[in-house]
């Protein structure tokens, strides 16, 4: 039997209140659509604001060399030449004008001593081309998008969980969820429907990613019928802290390389200098002396190696580790104190400064961090169009991590807030037009309403009958656990294979997740139902990486240790298809001689 429900209609709904849902919402309300923001957590919790060295764009205020041809370009050697190509050159081009946009609505950008908006070195890019904020950029980002958007007349819908995307045949017609503060049920109708929920990083054990991050909007995606790309690419940062406990997880910013920090071994060794890949050798310097050159600030010089791309970051990490290199706690010491002063260090990294001395009583001005690789992005999501940001379900459109494509198989630091920013707009752009072509709302079938009821409060009914149960967060626990022994930064194919046989089991205890007590701020279904699409997205990353028999970015196979040019060509996809995953390779498109001239 169905239970009450609220309804709410709107012509676009935006599902994920970040940087990219604000700016797919503020977009479609500019556009005309009667727009409403749906938000799992509250106004301004999202993760996007604990991105902290910058956003990428190709101003050239620092560095005139720097134009959107050498971003594009860094962008795709940073990605292992597997990005969508047309994505990536819409994205250097678009970047600068989003950071204008943003500063007209009111962000407050670090400047440089003629009054141009300040841009930082960071990894991967061959200018100093990071606009932040101190280490605070994701915070302003936010800050400035809702100041902005609260005047565009859109609905903001707060710490509500959407459980299902309902359809109408082929095309998308709503959304339903629950209120966490009540457990209540609401329908939302829709004409067009925005993802924008962000990553999956939470089904690792470590991760830099904030509660929210469950891959809610992957599954949605995938069982409303979409396709996603690319999932075996993860990103593991390579400076998550490792010690003492009270910090363990928290991310160091890679703006303390960027302001020059080092990175050294046991032995006190700088060891990038080992893990220079031939792609990237005529960018970064050779020799100790020749990196002191570039911190002093000769432009001649070229950038060290601690700001080589992430993947090999955290590869060079792990190595140094396995080879008994390691740091008393299993990682590697960052040092910014012996490169730069005081006043410096606290003036450039307020808050790495203030996080560390009241969290862990640790100064980073006198003693070095202890860091290791941490889960932080993933490069897969839901295959969007580049243009329009609209997937293959008709009236469904991403934005931001939740979409695949952009960053191919690693992303450059910086550019996933220019990539919300840009491909954000184009989503509410577009949905917009989507909505404004339609002839009223689609048809919902009430059955659809009543599975979507039935599904969502299984646990509450095996913890009344008294069968077999299972606690929501031991099965939790054991996930993440085997996600980072089975799919973490070094893969093989048994690992892989046994990975999948313990998913198996793990999806068959959720089978009998029980909670207890009320619905309202049930903290134990709320996790219940994020099992339910970390199982899903998890089953999706192994098969993905299972199938790709090479090592890429951010995907690492043991026994397949080098890349191959065959498979430099191809997309992994996966969907649901008679209820259960899908897997299959597809050619990329290929892209156009002028953008290969780039490349050379």
């Amino acid at each position: 039997m169905t239970e009450s429900y609220e309804t709410i209609q709107y012509d676009v709904l935006v599902i994920g209140a970040g940087g990219a849902g604000l700016r797919a919402a503020t977009e479609a309300a500019a556009q005309g659509a009667r727009t409403g923001l749906v938000s799992k957590s509250l106004l301004g919790k999202a993760h996007t604001v604990m991105a902290e060295g910058g956003l990428a764009a190709a101003m050239g205020n620092v560095d005139s060399r720097d134009n959107w041809k050498v971003h594009f370009r860094d962008t795709m050697r940073g990605g292992k030449m597997v990005n969508n190509w047309k994505m990536a050159h819409i994205h250097a081009m678009e970047a600068p004008d989003r950071v204008k946009e943003l500063e007209e609505w009111g962000a407050v950008f670090d400047r440089t001593a003629d009054g141009r908006i300040l841009q930082r070195p960071f990894g991967g890019h061959q200018y100093p081309r990071l606009v932040h904020v101190g280490d605070r950029t994701g915070l302003e980002m936010i800050r400035t998008l809702q100041n902005h958007s609260i005047h565009q007349g859109f609905g903001i819908h707060t710490e509500c969980v959407i459980t299902h995307l309902l359809k109408d045949g082929d095309r998308l017609a709503g959304a339903f969820g629950y209120w966490r503060t009540s457990g209540k049920f609401v329908l939302f109708q829709a004409k067009a429907v925005v993802l924008a929920t962000g990553g999956v990083g939470r089904v690792f054990n470590f991760t830099s990613n904030s509660w929210e991050c469950t891959g809610d909007g992957h599954a949605l995606a995938m069982r409303a019928g979409a396709e996603i790309i690319d999932m075996e690419f993860i990103q593991f940062h390579p400076t998550g802290m490792v010690w003492p406990p009270s910090v363990r997880g928290v991310l160091v910013t890679e703006g303390v390389r960027g302001e020059g920090g080092v990175l050294l071994n046991s032995q006190g060794e700088r060891f990038m200098f080992r893990y220079i890949p031939e792609m990237f050798a005529a960018d970064v310097a050779s020799t100790p002396e020749e990196a002191s050159r570039w911190l002093a600030g000769d432009s001649t010089a070229r950038r060290p190696p601690e700001l080589l791309t992430r993947d090999v970051v955290a590869r060079a990490i792990r190595s140094e580790v396995d080879q008994g290199r390691g740091s008393p706690h299993g990682g590697a010491f960052l040092n910014i104190a012996s490169q730069r002063t005081p006043d410096y260090i606290r003036r450039k990294l307020p808050s790495m400064y203030h996080q560390f001395m009241k969290l862990a009583n640790l100064d980073i001005t006198k003693e070095p961090m202890e860091v290791h690789p941490t889960c932080h992005y993933i490069m897969g999501g839901m295959r969007v169009d580049a243009e329009t940001a609209h997937s293959r379900v008709p009236g469904l459109f991403g934005a931001g991590e939740v979409t695949g494509g952009m960053h191919g198989a690693n992303r450059l630091g910086g550019n996933s807030l220019s990539d919300l920013l840009v491909f954000g707009r184009r989503a509410g752009l577009h949905a917009a037009q989507f909505a404004a072509g339609q002839n009223g709302f689609a048809a919902i079938d009430p059955k659809q309403i009543e599975t979507a009821q039935q599904e969502s409060l299984i646990p509450f009914h095996q913890a009344a009958q008294g069968e077999k149960t299972e606690n929501p967060y031991q099965l939790l626990a054991d996930l993440r656990t085997m996600m980072e022994a089975r799919a973490g930064i070094w893969r093989t194919q048994e690992g892989l294979e046994k990975g999948l046989q313990e998913l198996n089991t793990l999806k068959e205890r959720a089978s009998h997740l029980s909670v207890a007590g009320g619905r309202a701020y049930n903290p134990a279904w709320n996790y219940a139902v994020d099992l339910h699409n970390m199982l899903l997205v998890a089953e999706a990353i192994m098969v993905s990486a299972l199938h790709r028999e090479e090592s890429r970015g951010g995907h690492t196979r043991v026994d397949f240790p080098t890349s191959s040019s065959d498979l430099e060509k191809v997309t992994t996809v996966v969907n649901l298809k008679d209820g259960g995953l899908a897997w299959k390779k597809e050619a990329r498109p290929t892209m156009p001689d002028e953008l290969k001239e780039l490349l050379k």
